[in-house]
């Protein structure tokens, strides 16, 4: 692996080469005076390096050529070591002299490892530079003074000379032949190189790409001191990972340590800690400093390992001392230095602030099957006859190469007869090396997260992070903390929805910690779930206040029925789950402690005074409603998801308005035969509902305004062939649902706030469905002039479509602009605003009822028709007197205005419509349209019925859901045909009296 570099030029001085961290291409470097007599010494060690596959550098001096000291400075510059051989005519060469100047400072940039051998010279005369040292280096150095350099060369090179003297090296005198030295040189060179591969799994499945990301992120740091983390469970390949990256790139580094296991060394006695920093430093220096104290190898290790370009590989930590006290700060490190670090705890890294966080996901079922095949078969697949068992095995393993590693092999050679027996055994009691390795996470914890980390295994898998931890701090837990805590060392995960979920393993793990408490005694165990233990300690009343918390799911559906004097004793019961099970006898034998209640299928029909839920913080009731109609659940600020309603066969209308938390709608609304009506209005967290809603057979009425992130596309909407109401206000619908206006049974549409639609339409949509008859795009152009993209003659199948629509509720942007509208659609339909010249025996009235009015209807006409018989003009005197029971509003022409009172539980309203028409032309008979403009929000509400003389319920509440306590409304009559309407009345009915008729009556007569 190649590490990028950037080059620098230089001259023949000692300019740097190390604008950025060094390309190792060789491994040593030796720098000699060719001419001297060790020249036989060189060539016998550089032969020996070559055979130990030491790749070495050597060359011969050629002054003559302008580019060769320049390409000897780059390779002393790209070497991990360099063997300088000192003899007595050694400062005589001014090449070897600049080479030296170059060795040492890379010694001391980047930490190169410098090796004196001192040939037939003493040391003393090379670092003192005494008697034919010190004159050749004198003559040396006048001949390279060129007068205008900052510092004489003598003066360099006699400190660089005593710099490489002082460090540790070999003299020959103290050998007996060369080749004694030339075997001890080459064993230290390989000690310090160290070129030894680590060993890794025998089967490395899918460990190549994991590799490659890792090695990927590395070279994207190389200009710095970059600092990796790998994290994930116990047992997900962290460590095998490390070292498969180590084997890959440790030939690029100075230096290099794998230290393995920290955290089982550094949880042992306190004075045991100091090895690890004496492992460190000799990995990298090849000696062990005496260190007395922690504080004095944090020291060393500063001091000793600064600037250099290094790997470093630390395993398993799960604390920040031991990274500040084994790397110290990053600052210190040479640049390209790389510090890899495998831990369970994120958080170790978030606080180290780490570059890259390399996660260990569970391997995938392909990759799972073949690793354990290798280690079951010592093949890639399972054979046949062992397909099916295997597989059942690999799923249970859940992805963890830990677990596939230790089943695998210890199904190798085994009998079917035990293939057989196994795997129905592995769920209550996992295999022991796995369970032991896993374990390690657990005991790590304190005794709160220990807690909620058997609670969460026990009870809370699969349900939402939020209502977990208001449960589990109500039982006295610090939940905020202790989750956070088991996310970061991968004991827990949040998967969508923020649900938490476990390994399959590590859940049994937890469940097998408390079945071991007490193995014989289930009774006395903090937690009850493995059922047949359940049972058990319910039918022998063998409970006691050891007991937390009980589970019970049986997998029959026939109810169990037990005592409920069977949890008299579990007296500190927290926790309760069950599922279909039938009790006798009174429930205030249950713990007064409780915090969560989940029963499904609970069996009352009422919850008796004596079940104690004083201290109860959740209860979920998942009850069987056989008969239930009515489900509201509306302004529940925190639920989330809706529940199954696969208990409420019968269910017809579902409100949910003002849920903003609610996210998912469960997928079994779609077996609701009898659902009429959905009111969704106000979820705004609601991005997407399940197909199934759209198969609905029954559905009437639907509800979406306000659900802003919702997106319905036309073609689900229109399966939905029995809807004749459809409200979607302000969501995230791109276009007029045109397949639903077409329906022949819708009868009510809100089109107020679609996003991308221009308000100009609206009117000519309007246009359209008041006069069928009249050509479309008569209407539309003057409108949509000023449209982007503009779609008009999209209205085109539109405008034959409308006829069948019964309401339509359209947006405006101001009073002024909606008053105007009004009249401009009214005088285009027909409405005569002039004094009629027919005969005022043609005085008629009309009546329109809406929501509860069949007592007022009948006393009204009544009181109307003699009103009208009597009078001797065309004007009429309509009832105008307020009541307690209605109100009276009274306009001139085709409409009346009014406010819509404060406080008035409204249950119906009559428009009285009084017209002159021809003898042969009654309104009955006529097209009706009721606009209903309210101008406080302006709004526009349209209704369109034939020859009827009523609206039904669902009219009368869409008319109400548009208007608010306080609001100016005006309400328009037209009957079509040329008739001339004269007065216009509104009575809105607003309570109930038993006496409303007698009321009534006396009223008008």
């Amino acid at each position: 692996m190649e590490f990028a570099s950037s080059s620098s030029s230089s001259s023949s001085s000692s300019s740097s080469f190390l604008n950025s961290e060094p390309q190792f291409r060789y491994d040593v470097f030796i720098n000699f005076w060719e001419e001297d007599i060790g020249r036989k010494l060189v060539s016998h060690l550089h032969s020996v390096l070559l055979q130990a596959q030491v790749k070495t550098l050597i060359k011969e001096e050629n002054l003559q050529e302008g580019m060769e000291l320049e390409e000897h400075m780059r390779a002393i510059a790209a070497s991990k070591i360099a063997i300088i051989v000192f003899s007595k005519s050694y400062t005589e060469s001014t090449c070897r002299l600049l080479q030296l100047e170059k060795i040492i400072e890379c010694h001391e940039t980047f930490g190169q490892i410098v090796l004196p051998i001192f040939y037939e010279i003493d040391p003393l005369d090379v670092h003192d530079q005494k008697d034919d040292c010190g004159k050749a280096l004198e003559e040396a150095a006048h001949k390279s003074y060129s007068g205008d350099q900052l510092e004489h060369p003598l003066s360099r090179w006699s400190r660089t000379l005593t710099t490489a003297a002082g460090i540790s090296g070999w003299d020959v005198r103290d050998f007996r032949h060369d080749a004694e030295l030339v075997e001890r040189i080459v064993s230290r060179v390989q000690i310090l190189l160290g070129y030894a591969d680590l060993s890794i799994t025998r089967f490395p499945v899918g460990l190549n790409s994991h590799v490659e990301k890792v090695t990927g992120c590395i070279e994207n740091h190389s200009s710095k001191v970059c600092m990796i983390g790998i994290w994930g469970m116990v047992g997900s390949g962290k460590t095998t990972i490390a070292k498969a990256i180590y084997n890959r790139i440790y030939r690029q580094f100075i230096g290099k340590s794998f230290i393995e296991n920290i955290r089982q060394v550094w949880d042992q006695v306190f004075g045991r800690r100091v090895p690890l920093q004496e492992n460190l430093l000799y990995d990298i220096l090849k000696f062990k400093p005496g260190m007395k104290s922690f504080g004095m190898g944090r020291t060393v290790i500063e001091n000793g390992l600064s600037r250099k370009k290094l790997l470093i590989v630390l395993d398993d930590v799960n604390q920040f001392d031991q990274l500040e006290n084994l790397c110290g700060n990053r600052e210190g490190f040479g640049q390209g230095t790389v510090i890899i670090i495998t831990t369970r705890d994120v958080h170790v890294l978030n606080r180290l602030k780490v570059d890259y966080v390399y996660k260990m996901d569970v391997m995938n079922e392909n990759e799972s099957l073949e690793l354990f095949s290798w280690h079951a078969f010592r093949e890639a697949k399972p054979r046949k006859d062992f397909n099916e068992l295997a597989r059942s095995i690999v799923a249970y393993c859940g992805g963890l190469p830990l677990a596939l590693k230790v089943l695998g092999s210890s199904f190798f050679e085994a009998r079917m007869e035990e293939w057989e027996i196994e795997p129905s055994k592995l769920k209550i009691i996992p295999i022991d090396n796995v369970q032991e390795v896993l374990k390690i996470s657990f005991d790590g914890l304190n005794d709160m997260e220990q807690d909620i980390f058997l609670y969460v295994c026990c009870f809370f898998t699969g349900k939402e992070r939020g209502y977990v931890t208001e449960i589990l701090n109500g039982c006295g837990l610090h939940a905020d903390i202790g989750i956070r805590v088991l996310i970061e060392r991968g004991l827990l995960k949040v998967e969508r929805n923020n649900k938490l979920e476990m390994h399959p393993l590590l859940r049994d793990m937890g469940r097998e910690i408390i079945r071991q408490s007490w193995p014989k005694k289930p009774g006395k165990r903090s937690g009850l779930f493995f059922q047949d233990d359940v049972k058990d300690v319910l039918r022998e009343n063998n409970g006691t206040e050891a007991t937390q918390g009980l589970s019970l799911q049986p997998h029959s559906t026939r109810r169990d029925r037990f005592q409920a004097h069977a949890f008299k004793e579990m007296k500190r019961l927290r926790l309760l789950q069950l599922d279909h099970v039938q009790l006798t006898g009174k429930y205030g034998y249950f713990s007064k402690q409780l915090r969560w209640i989940y029963w499904r299928g609970f069996p009352s029909k009422y919850i008796s005074n004596n079940f104690h839920m004083e201290k109860v913080i959740a209860i979920d009731l998942k009850l069987v409603l056989k008969w239930l109609k009515f489900l509201n659940l509306s302004h529940s600020k925190f639920l989330r998801e809706t529940p199954d309603f696969s208990g409420m066969p019968s269910l017809e209308n579902l409100i949910l308005k003002d849920c903003p938390s609610l996210c998912k709608v469960h997928q079994s609304i779609g077996d609701l035969r009898n659902l009429l009506l959905i009111n969704l209005k106000d979820c705004t967290s609601l991005s997407n509902l399940p197909r199934e809603v759209y198969k609905l057979k029954s559905l009437r009425t639907f509800i979406l305004s306000g659900c802003f992130k919702i997106k319905i596309l036309e073609e689900d909407i229109a399966q939905i062939k029995s809807l004749i109401t459809l409200i979607a206000e302000n969501t995230a619908v791109k276009q007029v649902p045109f397949s639903i206006v077409s329906s022949k049974r819708i009868g009510y549409l809100s089109l107020r706030g679609f996003e991308r639609l221009s308000d100009s339409i609206f009117p000519s949509i309007i246009r359209s469905w008041m006069s069928p008859t009249l050509n479309p795009q008569s209407f539309v152009s003057p409108f949509c002039m000023d449209m982007e993209n503009n779609n008009w003659h999209d209205l085109a199948p539109l405008h034959s479509s409308l006829a069948n629509l019964r309401s339509i509720l359209v947006q405006g942007d101001s009073e002024f602009q909606l008053s105007n509208e009004v009249k401009t659609i009214l005088v285009e339909y027909g409405v005569n605003f002039t004094e009629s010249r027919i005969s005022k025996h043609h005085l008629r009235f009309s009546l329109i009822g809406v929501g509860s009015y069949n007592e007022f209807l009948n006393t009204l006409s009544n009181s109307v028709s003699e009103g009208l018989a009597s009078s001797e003009s065309c004007d009429v005197s309509l009832p105008g007197d307020n009541h307690p029971y209605w109100l009276a509003n009274v306009g001139e022409g085709h409409s009346v205005c009014f406010n819509v009172p404060q406080d008035c539980d409204m249950k119906g309203m009559v428009l009285c419509v009084v017209y002159l028409s021809t003898p042969e032309m009654v309104a009955t008979e006529c097209l009706t349209s009721v606009l209903v403009v309210n101008y406080t929000k302006c709004t526009l509400h349209m209704h369109r019925h034939g020859r009827v003389i009523s609206f039904n319920d669902e009219d009368w509440h869409a008319i109400m859901s548009n208007l608010g306590s306080g609001d100016k409304v005006e309400i328009f009559v037209t009957f079509g045909h040329g008739l001339v309407v004269k007065n216009t009345a509104l009575y809105l009915i607003c309570g109930e009296s038993n006496d409303l008729e007698k009321e009534l009556l006396s009223s008008f007569l």
